[in-house]
């Protein structure tokens, strides 16, 4: 049995979605709904589906079993909850809604409806993230006492990358990217442990013509298992992406970027030949991990397989993941636990941010004006 799906929303990110969905022998995809009728035909004519210009049409035109939201998040609450109250699953872009009242009202439907629902995040899902949690699962790294995630070389505000419409957001196309290291540092770390246990802080570095209200953020929080989890994410600097777990025995660090893992298992301190196997240590695991990834590209090449594809690509990872959930009637692997939280420290991050920002602005006489107003 394969499911039937569909695509609602056109735009950058809907084409991972589409290409997935045709390739999944768990699904069969049999359409896209976008209002730019333009879109949604050349899409259609790409992957040789049905092309729908009104979600209502969609839902009563077809027999579906799964439906993907890719519209902006902006839309998120009404366009899902439109095809939750039809009966069909559903799986929502990040940042899932813009806020926790949005997301809890939509979360009430879908329990009112008795209808799964699930957000993308599929960075949880890659090669070195996997096997991170594999390892925190098994117990190997000890007690769990911290972890922090460093998260840098992300978009500045002013960035268009997935559309205009993220320049709504109040940190822009930073904030829209904001979802990827909080889930990440969430199930690396665990829950918060309550919502008073979760600090935020903001700063706006950047010079932009539009008004933001932050372009770069840290935060803080005590998990249920009083593990002390620490995210910073930054933009406007190169790119370094590096998970710590720290446990009693041992602790993880994972290049994000690289897909490697160094596993720090020794006392390096005790002695220089220590210090000096530390190097050692840390050159092999990342020397192995790359030989690792460049095993599975050149075994996707050879077969073409979904199986390797997944491997490679973690959106993949996710859907097929997601597919087997329904198929099955198990819980999928993004929990509404686990989203809600995500919006939570997302929200957390957008309050901490001053209600008055001083700002520099100039005016056509060259004069410049402060204390200027920040979004709400």
């Amino acid at each position: 049995m394969s499911l039937r799906t569909a695509v609602i929303g056109g735009g950058t990110v809907s084409e991972n979605h589409l290409s997935g969905l045709a390739q999944n022998p768990k699904t069969e995809l049999v359409a896209i709904c976008d209002l730019d009728e333009e879109t949604a035909r050349a899409k259609a004519t790409s992957y040789g589906i049905k092309a729908y210009f009104d979600v209502g049409e969609l839902l009563e035109s077809e027999r579906l079993d799964w439906v993907h939201v890719c519209t902006p998040p902006q839309t998120h609450l009404a366009v899902a909850t439109e095809v939750l109250e039809a009966g069909v699953p559903t799986l929502v872009e990040k940042p899932v809604t813009e806020t926790i009242e949005e997301f809890e009202e939509l979360a009430a439907v879908a329990e009112r409806e008795d209808v799964p629902f699930s957000v993308v995040h599929n960075h949880k899902f890659g090669l070195v993230m996997r096997t991170v949690l594999e390892e925190i699962e098994s117990g190997e790294l000890g007690k769990l006492r911290g972890v922090d995630l460093l998260y840098t070389g992300s978009t500045e505000p002013d960035t268009a990358n997935r559309g205009a419409w993220n320049f709504e957001l109040l940190g822009g196309e930073f904030e829209e990217g904001l979802p990827h290291p909080l889930y990440l540092g969430l199930n690396a770390g665990g829950l918060p442990r309550s919502d008073a246990d979760v600090a935020a802080q903001t700063s706006l570095v950047g010079d932009y013509e539009m008004e933001f209200g932050y372009d770069c953020a840290q935060l803080q929080y005590v998990s249920e298992a009083g593990t002390l989890c620490t995210i910073k994410m930054l933009s406007g600097t190169k790119p370094v992406r590096i998970l710590y777990v720290h446990g009693s025995e041992s602790t993880l660090a994972a290049d994000l970027v690289s897909q490697t893992l160094v596993r720090l298992d020794r006392d390096y301190k005790a002695s220089a030949l220590a210090r000096a196997q530390n190097n050692i240590d840390q050159i092999v695991d990342r020397v192995r991990g790359t030989a690792e990834n460049v095993g599975v590209v050149l075994k996707d090449k050879r077969a073409g397989e979904w199986e390797t594809a997944m491997e490679r690509n973690g959106s993949y990872y996710q859907f097929d993941a997601e597919a087997e959930a329904l198929l099955t009637g198990t819980e999928p692997p993004v929990s509404v636990d686990e989203a809600r939280w995500t919006v939570k420290l997302q929200e957390a991050i957008r309050d901490s941010v001053p209600q008055t920002e001083t700002a520099a602005t100039t005016d056509s006489d060259g004069s410049a004006e402060s204390e200027v107003p920040s979004d709400d």
